[in-house]
């Protein structure tokens, strides 16, 4: 740098423009220095701003993600149902590992593997004065669990004997699962009437988002979706998918409602060309079928019309009739709305709706309270 005390105070004026520096002031005939700070305060300021930001942004992303666990927007939702609009237009893309995980769980559960006769089952029955007549009066079925259909049920020459045991033996599966959907819908609405929830609440909630296919936590949508079918009309379909349970699929596979799979895991339909990779999926245990099958309709797109009514007729405080619901499952099978007219024969001509009402014995006082 130059002698600024040689020069003269133009020149040193001109000089210290060109560098960008400032006369701070004059002192004793010379000239004390200092560079222009200003570019220097404002850079300084700015990193800490942005230390800040970061530092507090870990706190700011969990507190966002907390906030979103329990987004209701029903309101805006009901508006859309009393519109006719559909309300589940963000859940398309389905991961099914989640939604079918407690199902493919039951493959690791041990069970009682031994397929008893139909003589067996029906001599049970009769010892528990388990019988369709009973039932259809009194409303109650004892909690009997059968893990696999009789390889004898497809020889009963009896039509009504082998409807009747086909359905005594889905019968109480099937109440079990609607049982375990009203415990689990009325632990959502508790949840929902609090103002603040448990870690354990929080957790629950989360797994529930996973297993019904909901990925923005709108509790909305996962009130309808959580929900039962009427046992008349799960009857009717495992009746219409299995023909009364003497199917291959049924017996080899305890696919109750021919459900598709493209996976390995799965048994391949007879008669089909090399262009056809689907599989019917099958199932360890009775049990995980129906619960495959519940969790079907409640979460595939294919039956978003069937949700939304059930979720008309639960606001409207009436009853869940199969009748009514049935003309939105025509996307269930390739015959359509042909499909559909058979399943409310299959309802009517066998009086399946008598179990709609029937309550299966709680094998507990808590269970009892919460259904």
């Amino acid at each position: 740098m130059k002698n600024l005390n040689k020069l003269s105070l133009t020149e040193v004026k001109k000089f210290l423009q060109k560098k960008g520096l400032k006369i701070l002031y004059k002192k004793d005939k010379k000239f004390e220095i200092l560079a222009d700070f200003k570019n220097f305060y404002y850079t300084s300021v700015f990193g800490f701003i942005i230390v800040l930001f970061f530092f507090f942004l870990p706190i700011i992303e969990n507190f966002k993600k907390n906030s979103q666990e329990v987004n209701n927007n029903s309101k805006s939702n009901l508006e859309k149902l009393l519109t006719g609009q559909s309300i589940e237009t963000k859940n398309e893309e389905l991961d099914s590992a989640k939604i079918f995980q407690d199902i493919f769980e039951f493959d690791d559960v041990p069970s009682d593997t031994v397929r008893l006769s139909a003589t067996v089952i029906e001599q049970i029955f009769k010892d528990t004065k388990y019988n369709l007549s009973d039932v259809r009066k009194n409303k109650i079925v004892k909690p009997i669990s059968l893990t696999l259909l009789p390889n004898e049920i497809k020889k009963i020459e009896n039509t009504q004997k082998r409807k009747n045991l086909f359905i005594q033996i889905i019968l109480p599966l099937i109440l079990a699962e609607t049982n375990q959907i009203r415990i689990d819908r009325n632990k959502l609405f508790n949840i929902l009437n609090k103002n603040n929830n448990s870690e354990l609440e929080k957790k629950w909630l989360k797994k529930k988002f996973k297993q019904y296919g909901v990925k923005d936590y709108d509790l909305s949508t996962l009130k309808i979706r959580m929900d039962e079918v009427p046992a008349s009309l799960a009857i009717a379909q495992a009746a219409k998918e299995t023909g009364w349970g003497t199917s291959r699929f049924a017996l080899e596979g305890n696919a109750l409602f021919g459900q598709w799979t493209y996976s390995g895991n799965g048994i391949k339909p007879l008669n089909t060309n090399s262009e056809e990779t689907h599989k019917i999926m099958k199932f360890k245990i009775l049990k995980a079928s129906i619960r495959a099958y519940y969790r079907n309709l409640n979460t595939h797109s294919s039956y978003r019309n069937f949700r939304r009514l059930r979720a008309e007729l639960r606001d409207n405080d009436e009853k869940l009739d199969s009748l009514i619901l049935v003309d939105h499952l025509d996307k269930y099978a390739a015959t359509g709305v042909e499909y559909t007219r058979i399943l409310k024969k299959m309802i009517n001509q066998n009086f399946l709706k008598d179990f709609d009402d029937v309550k299966l014995l709680p094998t507990s006082r808590r269970i009892k309270n919460q259904i």
